[in-house]
């Protein structure tokens, strides 16, 4: 590093404390003109910022007009969905492409029109001329969240319609982005393993008879082959984190950009930067990484009371990130249970038979049980805790030997249906762009001439 650069570095460290003195706020504040931090009341439950038919999260019900948690539960578009995965599960069928058609259509398919669907998908699932050689292989990103966001933002300049808002070209362009978020994942993915990491880069092309989730194992395995079991589940696990509600970030996100007018490729680009955060889409990556932790730590894993002390540690910052976290428990929404999780948690045990991952099955298992009561008696809570689908998403992942780099492209390979159905149902409701207002607190000062500045 050169003087100068050197320089430069120590005088960004100046000012950077300069912003930090500056720009912070007296957190009494925020009470003062009760301002709901995070557009969230103490309870967690969100302010209402907008109207949507496209799911509904349900936590508590209303008893005497008093709020009573309740059991988790989740609809798309009216649907629960554990009724929609007991349905094509027991018809031993996989179900994202039919979740896609009801998040954006507001009604289940018949057979012919899930057809249709599947062929509109499989003819879209296909990348521009030497996009891969030209846009993917030449600049490997270390993150495949940046990678995605970059393929999107470039499909823009192959579109001569890009800026066309008619809902009829926002689904041609929602529709093929669902289609091409596998490949622009798993190719960014393979590309990084290669230059990075030396592996050999193979490049498998998709395969129009194979599901969503099918063809992600087959064009990121360098054999091509799965069981069935693991496609199932990893279908189950798109299906369940295919759409949460129109309030959260990346959901959010996409309605207050897609409110300004602008392309649905910078929209998808803005939802993907914030699925991108650690607190939104990588959480998965969080408990994956806290179990490993935990399983170098403790000594029995079957043991109650060294499991526990390590969930204590955890909350008390001497262990994993020292953050104070137990990853994977808890829900900015629901209280007593995720849905998803609960779903997801039924097909867990047959795929750690599968693969041979019982022993985790148990611990994970044993840590959903104890870290309620833990956190209960380490803080203060104003509502129940229980696992979120993160807790169990991550699990599977690994038991599917994804690699880490993936779980969060994986989200939003799901997460693309719930966005594109946003953007659609913003677009054709006409809203006023989003502004919130922001309350200014800082003191007015005097200008003063430069050469009169200290």
């Amino acid at each position: 590093m050169t003087e100068s650069n050197v320089k430069i570095n120590h005088h960004i460290l100046e000012l950077a404390d300069m912003c930090q003195e500056n720009f912070k706020i007296d957190s009494s504040l925020y009470g003062k003109y009760e301002v709901k931090r995070g557009l969230r009341d103490i309870s967690g439950k969100g302010v209402l910022t907008g109207l949507t038919e496209i799911s509904e999260i349900r936590s508590y019900s209303i008893v005497d007009s008093d709020m009573i948690p309740c059991e988790g539960k989740l609809f798309y578009q009216g649907v629960d969905i554990e009724d929609l995965v007991n349905g094509f599960i027991s018809e031993d069928r996989f179900g994202f492409e039919e979740t896609v058609y009801l998040l954006l259509f507001g009604k289940l398919p018949n057979k012919e029109e899930l057809g249709s669907l599947k062929e509109i998908l499989a003819t879209y699932r296909e990348l521009p001329t030497s996009f891969v050689r030209d846009i993917i292989l030449k600049a490997p990103s270390p993150d495949m969240m940046n990678t995605l966001a970059r393929s999107v933002l470039t499909l823009y300049s192959y579109d001569e319609k890009a800026d066309d808002t008619s809902i009829p070209n926002v689904l041609r362009q929602c529709l093929q982005l669902i289609a091409l978020f596998p490949l622009l994942s798993v190719y960014g993915y393979q590309a990084y393993s290669h230059y990075h990491d030396g592996n050999s880069l193979f490049i498998h092309s998709p395969k129009p008879e194979l599901s969503t989730a099918e063809n992600i194992l087959h064009i990121l395995r360098p054999d091509s082959k799965f069981t069935k079991l693991e496609a199932k589940i990893l279908d189950l696990a798109l299906v369940l984190h295919a759409e949460h509600g129109g309030g959260n970030n990346s959901s959010f996100t996409t309605h207050v950009v897609s409110s300004s007018g602008t392309d649905t490729y910078s929209v998808i680009a803005a939802s993907l930067g914030s699925l991108k955060g650690p607190k939104h889409g990588g959480a998965n990556i969080k408990v994956v990484k806290m179990f490993d932790d935990m399983k170098k730590n403790v000594k029995d894993w079957e043991n109650e009371e060294e499991v526990r002390q390590y969930l204590v540690d955890l909350l008390n910052k001497r262990a994993f990130d020292k953050a104070g976290l137990i990853y994977g428990m808890g829900h900015a929404v629901y209280s007593i249970s995720d849905p998803r999780a609960s779903v997801l948690r039924r097909y867990v045990a047959s795929l750690s038979e599968e693969k041979g991952f019982q022993k985790e099955y148990k611990l994970y298992s044993l840590v959903e049980h104890l870290a309620p009561e833990v956190i209960a008696q380490e803080r203060r809570i104003y509502k129940g805790v229980s696992a979120n689908v993160d807790f169990y998403s991550g699990f599977v992942y690994s038991m599917l030997d994804l690699p880490l780099e993936l779980y969060t492209p994986i989200f939003a390979i799901a997460r693309i249906a719930g966005w594109s159905a946003h953007r659609l149902e913003e677009l054709i409701n006409c809203g006023k762009i989003i502004r919130p207002a922001y309350k200014s607190v800082a003191p007015h000062q005097e200008y003063v001439k430069l050469d009169n500045r200290k």
